[in-house]
Formats: C-alpha cells, structure tokens, sequence
C-alpha cells in the first residue's frame, strides 16, 4: 500500500468501522445473504429465516442506515434488495479469510 492510500483509508476508518460493525451480527448476515436472490419483503425474510418480524425489521434498518440495502415501497408493501452485489463477495472473502486463520492456528 502506498503512503497515499494509506492515508486514504486512514480518512475512511470512521465509515469502515460502521461497516464493519454492521457485518458483525449473524441475524444481519443471514439476512444480506438471503437477500442474494433478489428483492425480498419483511414478511418473507421473517417466514424465510424464522425471526421474528420486529427483530428483522430493527436489522433491516441498520442495514438501510449503512447503505448495504436498496428499499423499495410498492402500495402496502416495502421490500429490500442488496444495495451492491460486491456485498456478497466481502462475506466470502472473509469466511475465507477466517477458515485460514483458524487452520493455521490449529497448526501452530
């Protein structure tokens, strides 16, 4: 990295950090990977993974205030899609990520 994106990053810490703390809940993990198969309801994000629909509309707001998710309101309805499929991507390379770092600790 060089001293100039250094100092970008630097710059951004505060937004990566609400990013971070956002992917840090299972409850909303489960939901951004359900959301993969496109635009989805409250109501069927809640039958779908079992939660509870307040519990879900709470994480749908966190995940609305962080800009992960697209809303989209249609009569009665609100539904929710990933805001970047990129998304999907990062929770990959850090499920990744983590099984090396657990393997290698293991052999340690």
């Amino acid at each position: 990295m060089t001293p100039k994106e250094s100092i970008e990053v630097v710059d951004r810490l505060g937004d990566i950090t609400a990013l971070a703390r956002s992917l840090s809940d299972e409850n909303r993990l489960r939901i951004l990977v359900y959301l993969a198969d496109g635009k989805q309801s409250v109501s069927r994000i809640v039958e779908e993974l079992q939660l509870s629909q307040p519990l879900v509309s709470h994480h749908l707001k966190e995940l609305k205030r962080c800009l992960l998710v697209n809303v989209e309101r249609n009569g009665p309805f609100i539904y929710y899609e990933l805001a970047d499929p990129r998304i999907l991507h990062i929770l990959k390379d850090l499920a990744a990520i983590g099984e090396e770092l657990l393997a290698n600790r293991k052999t340690l």
